[in-house]
């Protein structure tokens, strides 16, 4: 692997961050929090038609770029570091990740040119009211009715799945269990006896919705019942994704302390002069740039679909999860009485940070995977 991102990489991280510095300050980021929707319907076709970010890592045959995860990585970072309210995550890195692991080519040929022009919102709905992150947790079933499915059931924590016009449904065959008969299945967003409604979370940053089934039909993605491998991967690409955000977001914060410290002056000195305040920023230091080479190394696995990618996505979560919240909550720390305050955005990146921390499976849940997959 390359241990520097190239040129042409760099080039994209600039691009990218000179149009989300443009188009999310924090003011816009606080008045999309109050909205239902949660994004800027402008702002989300300029991303695909001016910068093609949905079209980035997508096959070229089916309208994409054909980059890799690497570049997926840098845009996500980017997107994290700017707390940028969109459906990206949900529509690029879950669903189309689903539908290209999952789907037959000619599946793919009709769903992927949608999100590669913006044009469609997408959305993956796997976890359930029980919250479990695992095949286990999967128990709404699919009945077979003549050539398509019916969905009986309900979806929790789905985002963005109330606006998003596809949706993409893991359910199982009925009498099966575990990972056995996990099958995936595309829904229209207005189809007939689903029900959406929008979530109250601490995080509105990143919306979600429960999903409520009753005889809604569905059209088989892929082969039913042998979607397990193609789950457990696009949830490993994920966490990958969510690594690489939360990055960003660990950036920002230290960034935001470290410049605080130097113009905050106490009894006569900037507080950055003080050991404690030191000692506070260089840990943050040490763990966000730890956390860069676990994320930055688990997107060159998921681009090369390297063997050790399983291992490396639970690595790079755990210790993301653990990094980007420890950085977020000294930021407050730092920033001492203000960093309390609604006013703030410190507490934007403590809830963003909390809320990653739980999406996708806590650290402690990642690292009984990890020792699982290595078998310890």
């Amino acid at each position: 692997m390359d241990f520097a991102f190239s040129e042409e990489q760099e080039e994209l991280r600039q691009t990218v961050r000179r149009f989300l510095e443009d188009k999310s300050p924090s003011s816009e980021v606080r008045r999309l929090m109050e909205t239902t929707e949660g994004y800027d319907e402008g702002v989300w076709k300029q991303m695909a038609q001016e910068l093609g970010l949905q079209s980035l890592h997508l096959p070229e045959a089916h309208g994409g770029q054909g980059f890799t995860f690497v570049e997926l990585g840098i845009v996500l970072e980017e997107m994290g570091r700017v707390l940028l309210c969109a459906p990206y995550f949900s529509t690029v890195v879950l669903a189309a990740d689903a539908i290209m692991n999952a789907g037959t080519d000619e599946e793919q040929a009709a769903l992927l040119p949608g999100i590669a022009s913006g044009e469609t919102i997408a959305a993956l709905a796997f976890t359930e009211p029980n919250g479990r992150w695992d095949a286990a947790g999967i128990t709404m079933e699919a009945t077979k009715q003549g050539d398509n499915y019916v969905l009986d059931g309900t979806k929790m924590f789905v985002i963005d799945g109330h606006t998003a016009n596809l949706i993409v449904v893991v359910a199982r065959t009925p009498g099966t269990t575990g990972e056995d008969g996990i099958s995936f299945f595309t829904v229209e967003g207005d189809a007939r006896g689903l029900t959406r409604t929008p979530l109250a979370t601490m995080d509105q940053t990143r919306k979600q919705a429960k999903l409520e089934f009753s005889g809604v039909e569905a059209k088989p993605l892929g082969a039913p019942g042998e979607g397990w491998a193609a789950l457990s991967k696009t949830l490993d690409q994920a966490a990958v994704g969510l690594s690489n955000e939360m990055v960003g977001g660990a950036q920002r914060v230290l960034d935001m302390s470290v410049e605080y410290a130097k113009v905050r002056v106490q009894f006569g000195r900037p507080i950055g002069s003080f050991q404690a305040i030191k000692h506070k920023c260089a840990d943050m230091l040490l763990e966000v740039e730890s956390a860069k080479s676990a994320a930055y190394y688990a997107a060159w696995a998921a681009a090369e679909d390297n063997d050790e990618l399983p291992v490396v996505a639970s690595l790079a979560k755990a210790y993301c999860s653990d990094a980007y919240f420890h950085a977020a909550a000294e930021n407050i720390q730092i920033h001492g009485g203000i960093g309390f305050t609604w006013e703030h955005d410190a507490h934007l990146y403590f809830k963003r940070a909390k809320s990653s921390e739980i999406l996708l499976g806590d650290a402690t849940y990642h690292r009984e995977l990890l020792a699982q997959r290595i078998g310890i």
